[in-house]
């Protein structure tokens, strides 16, 4: 029942060339970033990656990116991540972009041994339709497009059919976690993470603060301990490494001034 491992480059070594990866976080939120280095630093290439986005501020995912280690991303979001972007356009790259929270539910749906649902987001467009550039030529043709969804009438309104979603591996973040794998997440760190950590076949967490079984209130925990194969307790230095997308301050008040 001790899931702990010693490093977090013992804990992805046996991810392969090649491997699905279901990634937790959002934009610099709740990213796995050491685990994401120990892969950079193992050298994994040819990577299907499954996250919100694909890394921000030359962090997290976009290590591997920049790095030419990443064939696919599912996600959601491209944002300011310019070499994303430049990948994507220049036939690098294969991106399925697909709705947020449709992705949210295909991770959980994959998780929670759904195999597929129907939703009413992206009917009409070219989510049901088909048709969305999945990898261009590299001269601003589509090389590999999206194929059409089944879409069916349930009380008199149209839904398109999508697919859960299980990956080889997943990487997690969470505040806390005990040995046998039970997490919790803080605050907007728990975005995407639960979701992710339930679609990986073996899913692997690093901790900012390890604690014994029973050091969590059971109704506390977010993530039960059966999603979570491996455990990676940080260091505080690591644990304490966490970025600011966008620093935003307001001006103090004059002196004297009284606000309300």
């Amino acid at each position: 029942m001790d899931k702990v491992v010693a490093t977090a480059g013992e804990a992805v070594a046996d991810v392969p060339d090649g491997a699905s990866l279901a990634v937790g976080g959002f934009g610099l939120s709740g990213v796995p970033n050491v685990l994401i280095q120990a892969l950079y630093e193992r050298g994994v290439t040819g990577l299907s990656v499954v996250s919100n986005n694909c890394g921000a501020m030359d962090s997290g995912l976009a290590v591997l990116l920049a790095a030419g280690r990443i064939a696919r991303v599912t996600g959601s979001y491209i944002g300011a991540n310019k070499e994303f972007a430049r990948q994507y356009l220049a036939g690098e790259l294969e991106v399925e972009l697909i709705p947020q929270g449709t992705l949210a539910e295909r991770l959980r749906a994959g998780g929670a041994g759904i195999p597929a649902f129907y939703t009413p987001a992206g009917v009409g467009t070219q989510v049901a339709e088909g048709g969305l550039p999945w990898r261009y030529d590299g001269s601003g043709g589509v090389a590999l497009a999206s194929p059409p969804k089944e879409v069916r009438e349930f009380d008199g309104a149209e839904y398109v059919l999508e697919h859960g979603i299980r990956t080889d591996f997943a990487l997690v973040r969470a505040a806390k976690g005990d040995r046998h794998g039970n997490l919790v997440f803080n605050k907007s760190a728990r975005n995407f993470n639960p979701l992710a950590a339930m679609a990986g076949k073996v899913t692997i967490a690093e901790v900012e603060e390890l604690v014994e079984p029973g050091g969590i209130d059971p109704d506390a925990v977010h993530l039960p301990g059966i999603f979570v194969q491996r455990v990676v307790a940080l260091t505080p230095e690591q644990a304490a490494d966490k970025q600011i997308e966008r620093r935003t301050v307001s001006a103090p008040e004059a002196a004297g001034r009284v606000s309300g």
